[in-house]
């Protein structure tokens, strides 16, 4: 019933246009190659194959992926001032922000339960955390959060948008899209919390229940120094896990009747540029084994163009 829709985004603000096109396009630039230097560090050092950083390599080709979905078309409309976008391309844009963010909240759901098992079972570690067992975890948490989205869309494709075409919003998310809706969103709703609470209350659930042994047994670790090299090996993923769920469940997990632009917009800034900006400089920034094998991997590259 419609051949697309117009993104209002900061359309309303004229004269902050191009600073935020600046702003946007350094905190772009710097959540790729952030991520990236994570991707490649990973990849080319062999001490780092391990559980933990297999699923740190992912994380960032998710942060990646979830921000390239946005801030690209989000560039172009502040540069261009041109505010459409086809049907769909909106309905894909949508799906994969949803998809992401799921599988952002599985994968961080794996990182706990890696690090549950890392402090709370060390003896059995390389047994329960084997390379077939990440494996299996890795594609489980990008599997189901492809598939668990496929609904929304498939509902949301068949609303009437017969009041307005515009959306406030600066990219094609759930909630303005139901909003604009004039037909009944009541199913959608439904599926959404249904979603919300089976999956992502879960992820949320049972990471909050690995920390909770964590805490017990790094607590029970009799050296201060001890203690202290065990919870930083969590306190990272801590971090990332409460900006990240906080801030979906004050966007999502709400009526559309309580819908407000400015507080929305506000909140999908957060998690689509704080949290992949963050993840880069909260994991490695007093991660030793990262850090040395940066170096070593630096070294080596600066001297082979040296040579060459």
């Amino acid at each position: 019933n419609v051949s697309g829709f117009i993104i209002q985004g900061f359309s309303d603000s004229p004269e902050l246009q191009l600073p935020l096109f600046v702003l946007f396009l350094i905190i772009y630039l710097c959540i790729v190659i952030g991520n990236f230097i994570i991707f490649l560090v990973i990849l080319l050092s062999s001490d780092l194959h391990t559980p933990m950083y297999k699923f740190l390599q992912n994380l960032s080709i998710i942060d990646i992926s979830f921000t390239s979905n946005v801030l690209p078309g989000l560039l172009h409309r502040l540069i261009t001032k041109q505010n459409n976008i086809a049907f769909f391309r909106c309905m894909a844009q949508m799906y994969l922000c949803t998809s992401l963010a799921c599988n952002e909240f599985f994968l961080l759901t794996a990182m706990a339960y890696d690090r549950y098992v890392a402090i709370c079972d060390p003896l059995h570690y390389i047994t329960r955390m084997s390379e077939q067992t990440c494996a299996w975890l890795i594609s489980t948490s990008y599997c189901v959060g492809f598939v668990c989205c496929t609904g929304h869309v498939v509902l949301i494709s068949k609303l009437l948008y017969c009041n307005s075409h515009v959306i406030d919003h600066f990219f094609c998310d759930l909630v303005p899209l139901l909003k604009l809706s004039c037909s009944d969103t009541f199913n959608v709703e439904i599926l959404t919390y249904v979603i919300g609470t089976l999956l992502t209350f879960n992820s949320f659930l049972l990471t909050l229940i690995s920390y909770i042994y964590i805490i017990s047994t790094i607590l029970k670790i009799q050296s201060t120094h001890g203690r202290q090299k065990a919870f930083s090996t969590c306190a990272s993923h801590l971090t990332c896990v409460i900006i990240l769920y906080m801030t979906l469940i004050c966007l999502y997990m709400r009526p559309t009747t309580s819908y407000s632009m400015r507080r929305d917009k506000f909140f999908s800034l957060l998690y689509i540029v704080l949290v992949p900006l963050l993840n880069p400089l909260i994991y490695t920034l007093k991660n030793k084994e990262f850090l040395t094998a940066f170096k070593t991997l630096r070294k080596t590259v600066s001297s082979d163009i040296f040579l060459f």
